[in-house]
């Protein structure tokens, strides 16, 4: 991609950004003329997800004049990759691997998430046993090949691998981080013999150590690489017929957006692209805004998902688990070794189910309606109570203005799932049976984030917590008070944030290789060439020049003996040459911020180094023009509405506020309701709300439940 089209697209005057999420596909346009944010919503169609995507562009065009012909770019965000790992809907995948080490995904790393369960459960290795085929080779740790893999063996397992019409293979060397000739060689032995098989090669997906980790998340590019390659092509060539001529990219999970042959490539980037959508527009708000220290709060159809924000950096980790078979517990998922944001994500969403179970004990979630059939008050065949029925049925959402009135809900079948699944079986009156729903999924929430919290070494104290997604307003109040936060912030466009996020990140990418060295041996002229060839990979996959780019440099440092790494910046590249004690006094600070100490008397290792490369949008998003409010409130005022706070408050009669209308400076205490068009605010007795210069609806949460 030239310089002159990164971001821009010839002079074209829209850009769109889009999440694919587990009810809604959301839409976010921008007017670079004007400034202007159109906003669209739309029903996902799990059954081809691009047909939504359609839909959605057709409903920009129809609706606010936005044409395809005059969009500069468009950015993608899909749960399709955690889907396929999570519902086990990859293709047939093969692992192709060092000779005595086809056991590498079965073994894991010998470690055991809880000590006193005898029937632990892991999940299934993606690849089974009957195509995790050997090859007979070996390469050093030092890198130095001692055996290269005999063409006439990789011909025979191509042979074997096109009889079981295997459309996708990892392939998965003993060190081949250290040197990548062998794995590169199979490739090109598999390329000439089985052209249509899809060949992910660990020296690229992830050049690392640890042999399981890099096996695991190998394998998991393998096992989605053919449906994500499909998907895009299928996507971009509709989009094509539609006179869509700008650029194309797919968020990345943890930040950065990337080509569509990238996300192609290395389809396992974009595991969570919808998610971090969401942290990178927190993150751009409160940038906006002056807030550095956030909790993010993200609640869709489907899942919820945490997030913290402090300094105004949002948290990346490379120790990802995907498709847990215990809810919440580490190391019962498919290790996934890519960059994602720190995010928490739990099943509880608008679509959650909530039940009676053998206990007589309500649960909500982890089991969704989603978009088909959906909550019972969609009306489109769903007969479970969700936890969207108990908002609409305690008169928090607005049945008639459900997506701007364009999707009217039904409160009847919301009130008949509730009374025949809780409210009968448990001899409850039924708005306490809703109440119960919606605090029991505040509830949850607020468990999981408080153990997320603390496994993190932080607190929600001195937080300001921004909420986003379709049900996040809804719920924000709540989870905040159950958290001792005092402050919700609820953006411009929170209903479809994540598609906003994906507007406002810059093309990105990050390399990374493993040196694994005392710090006393590092060659610091070496360092400062191993930095310079990731830059340049970067480049090359960003398909921009060197110099256009900003890259930023870190080591992976420990102390010899110890199996986790801690992250040391290196400053930009071509800023500083890299010296042995300035890596020395770098790692002992990064390590004490996080441990609390340091030991003067163990070795340490530089293990692996890595880059970040960036190019700068070239025409910043800009929040949109806010006006001031008038001397008086009220004139936003479109209605009332009765709601349930609680046995304690009973029916309230609230005020329901146009956020349209609202200005910057209006300001109400005491329950109300703000709506918009893809979701409503909650603000409960003893609370108020305030609209600051950004157009941000700031809520004041009470401590108690007294209305003032």
């Amino acid at each position: 991609m030239s310089q002159s089209r990164d971001m821009v697209g010839g002079g074209k005057r829209f850009r769109i950004g889009t999440d694919i999420g587990g009810t809604f596909t959301d839409f976010v346009a921008i007017d670079d003329e004007t400034g202007a944010i159109r906003l669209e919503k739309t029903l996902t169609t799990p059954a081809d997800p691009a047909e939504a995507i359609f839909v959605g562009v057709e409903q920009l065009r129809a609706n606010g004049g936005i044409r395809l012909d005059d969009c500069a770019t468009l950015v993608h965000g899909t749960t399709l990759v955690i889907n396929a790992l999570i519902e086990r809907k990859g293709l047939p995948t093969a692992l192709i691997t060092t000779a005595g080490f086809r056991d590498v995904l079965e073994m894991r790393n010998e470690l055991r998430f809880d000590v006193y369960d005898l029937q632990l459960e892991f999940p299934p290795p993606l690849v089974p046993r009957a195509l995790r085929l050997e090859v007979d080779e070996r390469t050093r740790a030092s890198g130095q090949v001692l055996r290269e893999p005999a063409e006439a063996a990789v011909r025979q397992l191509a042979d074997a691998l096109r009889s079981q019409r295997i459309r996708s293979v990892a392939v998965c060397l003993l060190n081949a981080y250290a040197n990548p000739a062998n794995e590169k060689r199979i490739r090109e032995i598999l390329n000439k013999a089985a052209p249509e098989i899809e060949v992910s090669v660990s020296s690229e997906v992830l050049p690392q150590i640890r042999e399981y980790e890099r096996s695991s998340t190998t394998a998991a590019n393998a096992y989605v690489k053919p449906l994500v390659h499909a998907y895009l092509d299928r996507l971009v060539r509709g989009l094509t017929d539609r006179r869509f001529g700008g650029e194309f990219y797919v968020m990345q999970s943890g930040g950065g957006v990337v080509t569509r042959e990238v996300a192609q490539a290395f389809p396992i980037r974009i595991l969570e692209s919808g998610p971090a959508g969401g942290v990178a527009a927190a993150r751009w708000w409160g940038g906006q805004a002056g807030l550095a220290d956030l909790l993010c709060f993200d609640m869709g159809g489907t899942t919820a998902k945490l997030c913290t924000v402090l300094k105004g950096e949002a948290p990346v980790t490379d120790d990802y688990e995907a498709a847990r078979t215990y809810r919440g517990k580490r190391g019962s998922g498919l290790a996934i070794s890519v960059p994602v944001f720190d995010l928490l994500e739990i099943g509880t969403g608008g679509g959650s189910i909530a039940r009676v179970d053998s206990l007589g004990l309500v649960k909500v979630g982890p089991h969704s309606a989603g978009a088909v059939p959906g909550p019972a008050s969609y009306g489109r065949g769903g007969e479970q109570p969700t936890v969207t029925d108990a908002d609409v049925a305690l008169g928090f959402l607005d049945p008639a203005y459900f997506l701007g009135g364009s999707m009217a809900l039904d409160v009847q079948r919301a009130r008949q799932a509730l009374q025949q699944h809780l409210a009968g079986p448990l001899s409850l009156p039924l708005l306490d049976a809703a109440l119960g729903v919606h605090e029991l999924s505040n509830e949850d929430m607020a468990a999981a984030a408080r153990l997320h919290l603390a496994e993190r070494g932080e607190s929600a104290e001195g937080l300001a917590m921004i909420a986003y997604g379709g049900a996040g307003p809804v719920h924000a109040y709540g989870l905040a008070q159950r958290l001792g936060i005092r402050k919700v912030i609820v953006p411009p466009a929170a209903g479809v944030m994540s598609a906003l996020g994906m507007l406002v990140e810059e093309p990105a990418m990050d390399r990374v290789r493993t040196l694994r060295i005392l710090l006393e041996r590092v060659e610091p002229e070496a360092v400062e060439a191993a930095c310079d060839e990731l830059a340049a990979e970067a480049a090359g996959l960003l398909r921009t020049p060197l110099q256009a780019l900003r890259v930023s440099r870190f080591a992976d440092m420990r102390y010899r003996g110890q199996g986790y790494n801690v992250r040391v910046p290196l400053g930009a590249l071509g800023e500083s040459h890299v010296q042995v004690e300035q890596l020395r006094a770098l790692f002992q600070q990064a390590y004490s911020a996080q441990y609390g100490r340091t030991y003067d008397d163990v070795p340490i290792e530089l293990i692996n180094l890595r880059v970040i490369a960036a190019s700068r949008l070239a025409r910043p998003v800009r929040p949109p023009p806010v006006a001031v409010a008038g001397e008086e409130v009220m004139a936003a005022r479109k209605g009332r509405r009765q709601a349930y706070f609680g046995s304690q408050h009973g029916l309230v009669d609230c005020p329901v506020f146009d956020r349209y209308r609202l200005g910057s400076g209006h300001r109400f205490e005491g329950a109300a309701f703000v709506e918009e068009r893809e979701t409503t605010i909650v603000i409960w007795p003893g609370g108020g709300f305030e609209v600051d210069p950004h157009g941000m609806v700031v809520v004041t949460v009470g401590e108690g439940g007294k209305q003032r």
